[in-house]
């Protein structure tokens, strides 16, 4: 039997064709006819069929006992369990004393996605957290403060592009993050064969950089002096075009200011960028009619994300590549979160809320992660009592993990919703395992939103669910039908009143009701305008176009004009000034420390896949040919990697992939931990890189965790040096 459906694991939303004989699956194929991927697929979603029947993967609730282990209960006991905790906590302890964690796969379920916000209500938590404070917070904000909305992101129109610069990005590996591109290479070698050109600023020659035309090193977290030295280009040589939008943006004459101390011969030393490189691009972009930059989780997860992230808006603006053909642009979904969000006043926030301990400033509601473990460590009113993670492994996946996982073990109660007993569902008193993929309806509400085309696909369940199973949208939502009916004398009427709504607005209902009043519905007529039947009906998906300029009407400030200059974005370049000079002299051995993604790992998902870790090891410290001699390092050593937090011994990789001064290991390993069961991940466990990275080290502006120019030393494992 054929099914047709997008691929969930990562943003390229992938079009697959999917075999199945008597209920298993047999092949995986990419889509030739999806408008989007056009028949790519990468290997991870060749392994949909190994975890759907993943003999470790939970299918009925866990209870933790006595003794520390675990065993299954039914679910009626299970639901009603959780929801008298969390009440019964909340109620001694008040609001703030019962957090919520999302993980990332919760942005990749439709179901996961609206059930949070129904449980969220129903909870009244004031403690929530996400991956978003270990990923994308510094490119929300940007579009938070300049154009008015969090979910107004900027995308490179890569398929018209003649030049695209980026940064501390590898979309070749993961196909997009921020971008759904599936296919990139061919995307960015047909930049090439129109006569195009691809610039990429990155500390390890990645995967993308060796396509493109030119690689050019730069130390981990100064991209900002980068693209201030850029901008300093632009605004020095009169290269200025901000053209069609010119009327519709305020704060030029301060970024010109703002510039004017950081010529590129000033930053190259720290940067490890030359002059006469940054003054020729800097030239190129101002003289090409359709460019793009486009930076990502490398100039996302560093000491100054936030300003790198707002520069590159700034420069895509002053050189006219924003809102252009060929440019940065922005999609125009079917199902229009940007739109809606507004009307429902979901645009966003800063800083109106603050961690207990630290005073880091909240995002949209939301606080930043890498203060969780203090939160719930350090006694007080507004202590963390109680945890509910969805789809989240912060263990592994935030930064000193090892904190985080003592912390957990003090809560006074603990629930994951998670199909895995991995290295943070471990430390729970219940487990409550959702449906996978293949047995749910799927529609991406969220990367259809960031796509470099305007496209729309249903995914129709491609198996039943077996009797016993819940989707995570009823596991939420019943949480919250009881959480709320445990409130008052009226409660328990409102309960039923929120079973009721529930059953009726089904994700998939609530999707139809969205596209009838989205982009491609209400400016059509009611008879030909988009429903959720009619993509249905094409099930390898809807092409709706290219990539059309939007602003100003998209525009969402109180003056309908793009911010140039954000308040919160100038006061924090004093900051990095001051940071200026000490990026040229290092402490004495000290080496910077990067993360890296590979194509067969999509953070810890799939490590229990045995198709996926097979082969040579993925989990290797790349060191520097020039580092490795200085350390008497040779390529199968076991290196120890030591930073404030810990150590990890990993085996080596010499390689002048990775930049003088600067390591590199991958994210998501660190099987090794007691409890777990997951025994392919067990068998090829890897390192946890978050058991040396730093909690303590912020980008203060926004509260975003540093996983990238971590400060470590590196040595020969003792057990193998010389005596």
């Amino acid at each position: 039997m054929l099914h047709h459906r997008a691929c969930h694991l990562c943003e390229a939303l992938c079009g697959l064709v999917i075999e199945s004989e008597g209920g298993r699956v047999t092949s995986v194929r990419g889509d030739e006819k999806d408008p989007l991927s056009r028949g790519y697929i990468c290997p991870k979603a060749t392994s949909l069929g190994d975890i759907h029947h993943d003999p470790d993967r939970l299918r009925r609730p866990l209870r933790r006992t006595a003794s520390g282990g675990f065993e299954e209960i039914e679910w009626d006991t299970a639901l009603a369990l959780v929801a008298a905790r969390l009440v019964e906590i909340r109620g001694r302890h008040g609001r703030k004393s019962v957090a919520v964690y999302a993980g990332n796969p919760t942005v990749h379920n439709l179901g996961a996605i609206l059930g949070l916000q129904v449980f969220g209500g129903a909870l009244g938590s004031h403690s929530r957290y996400s991956a978003t404070s270990v990923d994308q917070l510094p490119k929300m904000l940007a579009s938070y403060t300049m154009y008015g909305h969090q979910l107004l992101m900027s995308v490179p129109d890569v398929d018209r592009c003649d030049l695209f610069v980026i940064f501390g990005a590898n979309p070749v590996v993961s196909n997009g993050s921020l971008m759904t591109a599936p296919g990139m290479k061919r995307r960015l070698e047909a930049i090439r064969q129109r006569g195009g050109r691809v610039v990429v600023f990155d500390p390890r020659r990645t995967e993308t950089a060796r396509v493109a035309d030119e690689h050019h090193f730069v130390r981990p977290g100064t991209d900002a002096l980068v693209l201030l030295s850029l901008l300093h280009v632009v605004f020095a040589e009169g290269l200025v075009r901000v053209a069609r939008l010119a009327p519709h943006v305020t704060g030029l004459a301060a970024v010109r200011a703002l510039t004017t101390d950081y010529p590129p011969e000033r930053t190259e030393a720290a940067t490890g960028v030359g002059a006469a490189v940054l003054r020729d691009l800097a030239r190129a972009l101002a003289s090409t009619g359709r460019a793009a930059v486009y930076g990502r989780v490398g100039v996302s997860m560093q000491e100054f994300g936030g300003l790198a992230n707002w520069l590159i808006e700034v420069l895509n603006v002053v050189t006219g590549h924003l809102d252009e053909p060929g440019g940065m642009m922005f999609a125009t979904p079917a199902v229009d979160f940007v739109g809606l969000g507004t009307q429902l006043g979901l645009q966003g926030s800063f800083g109106r809320i603050k961690t207990r301990v630290r005073g880091v400033p909240g995002f949209s509601g939301e606080l930043p992660v890498a203060c969780l473990a203090e939160e719930i460590e350090t006694p007080g009113a507004g202590q963390v009592r109680a945890l509910v993670t969805l789809a989240g492994n912060p263990v592994l996946s935030t930064p000193n993990g090892r904190r985080l996982a003592g912390a957990l073990d003090s809560l006074e109660f603990m629930v994951a919703i998670d199909p895995y007993l991995n290295e943070t569902t471990r430390h729970a008193h219940i487990i409550l395992p959702p449906t996978f993929a293949l047995e749910r309806g799927h529609y991406d509400v969220v990367f259809h939103g960031l796509a470099v085309r305007n496209t729309a696909r249903w995914s129709p369940p491609m198996v039943e669910r077996a009797a016993d199973q819940r989707h995570d949208w009823e596991i939420l939502s019943e949480l919250a039908a009881q959480v709320t009916a445990r409130g008052g004398v009226l409660d328990p009427l409102r309960a039923a009143s929120s079973r009721l709504i529930t059953r009726l607005a089904t994700p998939k209902r609530l999707i139809d009701m969205l596209m009838r009043i989205g982009p491609y519905g209400l400016r059509r007529s009611l008879r030909d305008g988009l429903t959720l039947a009619k993509v249905e009906q094409a099930e390898h998906g809807l092409d709706l176009g290219a990539l059309e300029p939007v602003l100003p009407a998209r525009l969402f400030t109180r003056d309908k004009k793009i911010q140039l200059a954000p308040p919160e974005f100038v006061a924090d370049l004093p900051r990095l000034r001051e940071r200026l000079a000490s990026w040229t002299a290092p402490a004495a051995g000290e080496l910077l420390l990067i993360g890296r993604r590979t194509l067969r790992s999509n953070n810890s998902w799939g490590h229990n896949v045995l198709r996926m870790v097979k082969g040579p090891a993925i989990c290797t410290l790349k060191v520097h040919p020039r580092d490795a001699e200085v350390r008497g390092l040779r390529t199968g050593d076991i290196a120890t990697i030591t930073s404030r937090t810990g150590a990890v011994r990993a085996p080596v990789e010499v390689s002048d992939e990775v930049m003088p001064g600067v390591v590199s290991l991958p994210h998501g390993w660190g099987h090794h931990r007691d409890g777990v069961q997951m025994r392919v991940a067990s068998a090829h466990p890897g390192v946890s890189v978050n058991d040396v990275t730093d909690e303590q080290r912020l980008d203060t502006l926004c509260g975003t965790a540093i996983l990238n120019g971590v400060p470590v030393q590196v040595a020969l494992d003792a057990a193998q040096a010389p005596a």
